[in-house]
């Protein structure tokens, strides 16, 4: 404990100051007819108030009441210091100095309940970030490239007999472009309340108009 206690030049000094203005605060309340330990407790009520008075500085520096007291404080101690220094006749101290001993009481515990009391500037919170709009999932018109799996060739139409004209061929659709103009056809269901006819699947998904055909017709 004693180790993290650094000792130097400048609390040195503060020791020294304090224990002075100290024996003056006390010398000119018993001067002013405070004996016994009133006159040991006129120091301690100045120094408290002018540290409740600093410390209420440091959360708070544009506190107006804080500033006030604080000079209040310094001036009573700054005060006794002077008042004792020669310049003041302590056998024979004016009745105005009496008055002003006789009722630091009073004003020490005033200041000291407002500086206690007073609520504290609150910190100001930053607002929160907004969130961020989740991106709609797009639509896809075409199939995915790699989802169409292995392009089929169509069969060759069978040689018509030379009495009967041939049939037309009927062309052959990968199950992945089913399963995608499935996708497309319900999403037109939800949208337009009607399924999809022939030409709008063939502009929606850009193929041949005999390749639609037979996709709408496995689609109903």
């Amino acid at each position: 404990m004693f180790r993290s206690i650094r000792i130097d030049a400048v609390l040195i000094q503060a020791v020294i100051a304090g224990a002075l203005s100290f024996a003056h605060l006390h010398d000119l309340a018993e001067a002013a007819g405070q004996s016994g330990w009133k006159a040991w407790a006129y120091p301690v009520s100045v120094d408290l108030l002018l540290v409740a008075a600093w410390r209420r500085l440091r959360s708070a520096r544009r506190d107006r009441s804080a500033w006030t007291w604080f000079v209040i404080a310094l001036v009573a101690s700054l005060g006794a210091n002077i008042a004792t220094a020669g310049l003041l006749d302590l056998a024979n101290v004016p009745a105005w100095l009496r008055i002003l001993v006789a009722g630091w009481p009073a004003l020490a515990f005033l200041g000291g309940t407002l500086l206690v009391h007073q609520p504290t500037e609150p910190t100001p919170t930053p607002a929160p970030a907004p969130a961020a709009a989740a991106d709609p999932a797009p639509v896809i018109d075409r199939p995915d490239v790699a989802d169409e799996g292995p392009e089929i060739a169509p069969a060759e139409p069978v040689p018509a007999l030379p009495e009967a004209p041939a049939p037309a061929p009927v062309p052959v659709v990968p199950p992945a472009l089913v399963d995608h103009a499935r996708k497309v056809a319900t999403e037109h269901r939800t949208r337009t309340g009607t399924d999809i006819d022939t030409a709008t699947l063939r502009a929606r998904l850009g193929i041949p108009e005999d390749l639609a055909g037979a996709i709408v017709a496995q689609l109903a």
